[in-house]
């Protein structure tokens, strides 16, 4: 009886050229792709940076003109409660006072720069006569707040006039006396405001 066995062929292993060829064409593939990436990246990767810092600068810009901080600065004992001004230059300012005595505000101002001399006119604070309290001085209790409206703003000397949405930077003047001593004051305070209908 014939023996049934099945043959194989015994296939006779690459030698060691044809694995190092391989090898050497497989790593030289994928160098080559890599090198591919590293110089796409390389390329594009600082166009994409430049961009990126551009784009940041740029916004960074629209926001900052956009929206200008609207600020009040005034010394200890005082803050601006809330202010806004109008386009010809009028300035309503709501002012709390939280100093140690009562005071009575006799005249208030605003300019730019910081430059308050006796020809530039400071808004006088006028009573109403049924207080009973003098007529150029606005007693303001500890504590207290008051709107002071109607303060014409002055920028080099002369009223200011700004289109809607402009800004103006300046100072505020407050001169007072203590209720108590009648000690005279004057008070300093800087100023951003946007200009409003």
């Amino acid at each position: 009886m014939p023996h049934n066995s099945a043959h194989y062929v015994q296939m006779p292993l690459p030698s060691k050229s044809v694995i190092t060829t391989y090898l050497l064409v497989y790593v030289q593939n994928r160098f080559m792709k890599l090198q591919s990436a590293i110089e796409y990246l390389s390329t594009y990767g600082w166009a994409i940076l430049i961009l990126s810092i551009v784009g940041v600068v740029f916004f960074t810009f629209i926001n900052v003109s956009s929206s200008s901080p609207q600020e009040c600065i005034l010394p200890a004992g005082f803050s601006c409660q809330n202010f806004f001004m109008t386009q010809n230059g009028l300035l309503t300012l709501n002012l709390l006072q939280t100093t140690s005595d009562p005071i009575g505000v006799t005249a208030i101002g605003c300019t730019n720069p910081q430059s308050f001399s006796y020809d530039l006119p400071v808004n006088q604070v006028t009573n109403p006569p049924a207080t009973g309290l003098p007529v150029n001085i606005l007693e303001m209790p500890i504590g207290s707040n008051y709107i002071f409206s109607n303060i014409q703003c002055y920028s080099n000397g002369t009223a200011f006039f700004g289109r809607i949405g402009s800004i103006f930077t300046g100072y505020v003047e407050i001169n007072y006396t203590n209720s108590y001593t009648g000690i005279p004051g004057t008070i300093y305070g800087k100023i951003s405001v946007k200009a409003t209908s």
